[in-house]
């Protein structure tokens, strides 16, 4: 049998020559060559050495390095590895101190930093500013104040029931945002167990599906029937917002490219306007076809700022109700939103024209087929939607329209 506790305090206070010294059941004393000295517990698991560092002579005596070394054996003989063993334990500690110094951490905090976080990948800040509104507006005044380790359903109830059935598009988007923020907390230890905003298993037997839901409010599109006369009475308007909206119409755009066009987005000589995918929807740059009349209404605008549509405030674009105020003026409101000319526009398109549907749907800036077929057909059709975008601004000019015939 091998000799055990072979060292005493005097023995190893006169050992300087660098090595490992035996004390027994695998307890080294190591000797480095600078003359630092430390505990080695040395075991053999899995046919392989391990070498475990117990502490430096200095933190630790030697009867208390023999009661470590006692314990670390009674691991490994229950088949437990003590290094791994002692990991574990130290991710645990870790992982109970980050508990315990973020349980006051509230929800609004814990919401401001993942949308920080985060923004770098949104597309454009107005994903930023969207996400702030929707915790500030429905959220905040909830939950807002509450450390996020508290949340339950109960709170994202209370937030979400006011909305769910009157604005359920935006309900949707706050829950999902909820959902996105308390996983976020889980990660960072901010909060455990089940996230209460999840919709299975969690929020779908309580709420009713929001595709279900009855009275969805689309916008309110004009008749293409009544668009001729409309234009008409739009460009007898004097105003930054009616050509703002005038320009809309003519390629089909949606408010916000629009409102954030650049001068040196246009390409006069192709007429042609390229919309940074930054700024698009789909996350693509988008070429949108300009007929004569969008040329002639940009060539009649001054050009004193980078937006072509300028705010009031220098640097700032055309402000986000303005096209709706021009419709307020008008007195189309009860019959046509700004957005809604792009369904004046498709209706026209598919009970007017020939043009095929992938033409049409380009021309909205909507992605066409699945992701292979988008593989294959990495074209937009340019030189179609040319065509196509010059006869609708026929029709918008009170010409006759026509059924174009593409060939095949």
């Amino acid at each position: 049998m091998r000799k055990t506790h072979s060292l005493t305090a005097a023995k190893i206070k006169n050992i300087t020559k660098p090595g490992y010294y035996a004390d027994g059941a695998g307890l080294y004393l190591q000797v480095t060559s600078k003359g630092a000295k430390s505990w080695v517990y040395r075991f053999m698991l899995n046919n392989r050495r391990r070498d475990m560092g117990l502490g430096s002579l200095q933190a630790i005596g030697l009867s208390e390095a023999r009661a470590v070394r006692a314990d670390q054996q009674r691991l490994l003989t229950q088949g437990i590895d003590p290094i791994e063993h002692r990991k574990a334990s130290k991710a645990e500690h870790l992982i109970k101190l980050a508990k315990a110094s973020n349980e006051n951490i509230t929800f609004s905090q814990c919401a401001e930093e993942y949308i920080n976080l985060k923004a770098s990948e949104w597309r454009s800040s107005k994903s930023k500013q969207q996400w702030s509104n929707t915790m500030r507006d429905y959220v905040y005044p909830v939950m807002g104040s509450l450390p996020v380790s508290k949340i339950s359903q109960e709170e994202v109830l209370k937030a979400l029931n006011p909305i769910w059935n009157k604005k359920t598009e935006t309900a949707k988007r706050v829950r999902q945002r909820i959902e996105a923020v308390l996983d976020y907390a889980k990660a960072k230890f901010y909060r455990e167990g089940h996230n209460p905003a999840a919709w299975k298993g969690g929020l779908e037997p309580i709420l009713p599906s929001p595709n279900k839901i009855k009275n969805v409010q689309h916008h309110k599109a004009l008749n293409y029937e009544g668009l001729p006369s409309f234009m008409t009475q739009l460009r007898a308007q004097d105003s930054l917002g009616a050509r703002a909206l005038e320009f809309l119409i003519l390629t089909c755009s949606r408010t916000g490219d629009v409102r954030g066009a650049k001068w040196d987005e246009i390409d006069f000589k192709k007429k042609i306007w390229i919309i940074p995918k930054e700024r698009m929807k789909i996350g693509e740059e988008h070429r949108v076809p300009l007929c004569l009349e969008a040329i002639s209404l940009l060539e009649a605008l001054p050009r004193l700022e980078e937006f072509i549509f300028p705010g009031q405030k220098a640097g700032s674009c055309l402000s986000n109700g303005a096209m709706s105020a021009v419709l307020r003026r008008m007195d189309y409101l009860d019959r046509a939103t700004v957005h809604g000319f792009r369904t004046t526009f498709r209706t026209w398109a598919a009970e007017v024209t020939n043009y095929p549907w992938e033409i049409c749907e380009m021309a909205l800036a909507h992605r066409v087929g699945n992701e292979t077929e988008r593989a294959y057909q990495r074209g937009d059709l340019i030189e179609k939607r040319i065509q196509m975008m010059k006869a609708w601004a026929s029709y918008c000019d009170l010409q006759d329209a026509k059924i174009i015939r593409l060939p095949a």
